[in-house]
Formats: C-alpha cells, sequence, structure tokens
C-alpha cells in the first residue's frame, strides 16, 4: 500500500523592525503596518513566524502581546537590528541574550534571524547556548549559502527568496514563485505596508508599498494555498519526527548541505 506524499510546506515569516533599516529610523510599520498586515493573515487563516527586534518588544508590547493571541510564533531578530558581522564574539553574544531577555517575557523563543540574513558561521554555538533551536539567518540567493555548513544541533531554515520578489507583477513573480521548492520560506516587513514610495529609499524597498503590498501578499498566498502549501510556523518543525522528510537541516560534522539549492 502507497503512503501518500506529504503536501509541501510554506514557511511565512515576519521581521519586525524599524522602517527600513537602516535608511529610516521610524515605526509606521508598527504603528500603521501592523493593522492590514494582522488582518490579511486574519482572514486567510494563516499563521506566521514574527521575528521581533527586542527594542520593538520592549516599546511596543502589546504589539507582542497581539501575536501571540492570535496564534503566531514570536522569534528573536537581535536587540536593535545589529549587523552581526560587524560584532566581535562577547557583543554578539550580549546583544542575543538582551534580545531574548525582552521576548521571553512574553513566551517562550525557539526561532532566530539575523538581519540582513548576516550571521557569522562561527556563532552559530551563541543560539544553541541561549536555548535557541531554529536558525533562519541564512538565503538561498546569497553567496554565502555556499559556504561549507559548520557542525551544529540548530535546525537551520534558510529563506528562499528576498521580500520585493512579492510585489513584482504577477506575471515575473508567480513562474518565479512556482520554481521554489518546499518548504518555501517567505519574508516581509511591516513597513513594506505602509505607502513609502515617495520615502527617499532603495527603489526596491519602495515600489508598491502600502495597500498594493497587501493585495500582493494576498495573492502570494491564494498561489501557494491553490497549489495545496501547507502554512506553517517555525517551531513546527521541533515536532517532526525527520527532519529529512521534512527537508528542515540539523547539521551535524560532517553533514550534507541542507535543501537543494
Amino acid at each position: 500500500m502507497k503512503t501518500q506524499p506529504k503536501p509541501p510546506h510554506i514557511f511565512l515569516t515576519i521581521d519586525v523592525e524599524q522602517d527600513c533599516p537602516p535608511y529610516l529610523n521610524t515605526f509606521r510599520g508598527i504603528t500603521e503596518g501592523m493593522i492590514p498586515l494582522l488582518s490579511l493573515l486574519r482572514q486567510e487563516e494563516v499563521k506566521a513566524t514574527f521575528f521581533v527586534t527586542g527594542q520593538i518588544a520592549k516599546d511596543f508590547p502589546d504589539v507582542i502581546r497581539s501575536l501571540i493571541t492570535h496564534g503566531h510564533e514570536v522569534g528573536s531578530h537581535s536587540f536593535d537590528h545589529c549587523n552581526y558581522t560587524a560584532l566581535d564574539r562577547q557583543s554578539a553574544q550580549r546583544d542575543i541574550e538582551r534580545s531574548l531577555e525582552t521576548l521571553r517575557q512574553f513566551g517562550p523563543v525557539y526561532s532566530f534571524r539575523a538581519p540582513y540574513l548576516k550571521f557569522p558561521q562561527s556563532y552559530l554555538d551563541l543560539l544553541s547556548q541561549a536555548g535557541l533551536a531554529i536558525d533562519s539567518s541564512q538565503a538561498k540567493y546569497k553567496p554565502t549559502y555556499l559556504e561549507n555548513p559548520r557542525p551544529t544541533t540548530l535546525r537551520r531554515i534558510p529563506a528562499s527568496i528576498t521580500s520585493s520578489v512579492l510585489r513584482l507583477p504577477d506575471w515575473i513573480r508567480n513562474p518565479w514563485l512556482g520554481a521554489l521548492a518546499s518548504p518555501v520560506v517567505l519574508f516581509v516587513h511591516p513597513w513594506e505596508f505602509v505607502d513609502f514610495r515617495q520615502a527617499n529609499i532603495p527603489f526596491d524597498c519602495r515600489f508598491k508599498t502600502g495597500t498594493m503590498a497587501i493585495a500582493c501578499l494576498r495573492e502570494v498566498i491564494h498561489f501557494y494555498q491553490k497549489r495545496n502549501f501547507q502554512f506553517r510556523k517555525m517551531r513546527d518543525v521541533l515536532n517532526e519526527h525527520s527532519d529529512v522528510e521534512q527537508g528542515v537541516a540539523t547539521t551535524h560534522s560532517g553533514g550534507k548541505r541542507p535543501y537543494p539549492t
């Protein structure tokens, strides 16, 4: 008797930070953009993982409580959106611990994503020591993804594609999305759902922001729903019996690279 194939998986993740760092230092994404985003997720019955900076959690605690109340996962996105490649080991450890000290006041935290999707492999043990189990700091579209993996007990779940691709016209976007292998990891930012089209930031950050970005994300969700993808949170992988079957990597010494490129 043949077993039924497992449904393809998708992780929708949101990096919760100040507006478009390092170009802006405002928080309109938190006060304005988060409202339509949460409404969309509620309407589509999609649960997401929100990678939150400790500073945002400290300054906007009601937002974090709301995320948890609605069944979303909260992960760490550093304390103040630092670039870990510019920090020495001690400073990186201090920032990770400071972030978790704040975030864990709201509940358990299992997952981590470094700002700018940049995190030295030599610092991975700092995440394990801090009680984290999942790292999503890699990106398949960055050259660093091709580096030989360091031994780690972390489950490493890389981002599949950069966020601005989701705002492209559907005739460009959809073939691109359709070519991504399961598990697909998408990410967006709350500030993308604020109209920053006239802001002095790079074009790829400001085009089709605001209500158009919400419409695009809705289309992306429908695109994957029609293809029977199962939306999951990062912490869901901790309950899996087989990392290989789910495409989630626990890289040990001599282990092979997670995910096909």
